[in-house]
């Protein structure tokens, strides 16, 4: 198993009721049942744990979700892909656009 110390609490636990008197099946049930709680848990942390993914090399796309207004004309423009994760803003009406929602 992968999990060597959710065995040993398992059996331990398992010991100690039947040392307490209790009867076997109950304890069975139980155990089975702690186990099973005990490897979902761990394995459901396991998967938050993961690190975040590199980001991809330059050049390729990358999703992003920046808003730019053109003070001019008052066009709004919503950028979901660029080359790089800071984009330079777009032109319109001959002049940069404004960033309106901030890079997360």
């Amino acid at each position: 198993m992968k999990h060597p110390i959710v065995n040993g609490i398992v059996v331990i636990g398992a010991a100690a009721a039947l040392l307490a008197g209790y009867d076997l099946l109950p304890v069975a049930i139980a155990a089975v049942a702690c186990w099973a709680i005990l490897r979902f848990g761990i394995l459901l942390l396991g998967g938050l744990a993961r690190p975040i993914p590199e980001p991809p090399p330059a050049g390729e796309l990358r999703k992003v979700k920046i808003t730019y207004r053109c003070e001019v004309c008052g066009t709004e423009v919503r950028m979901t892909v660029a080359p790089d994760e800071d984009p330079e803003p777009p032109r319109h009406c001959q002049d940069d656009m404004t960033l309106m929602t901030p890079v997360e």
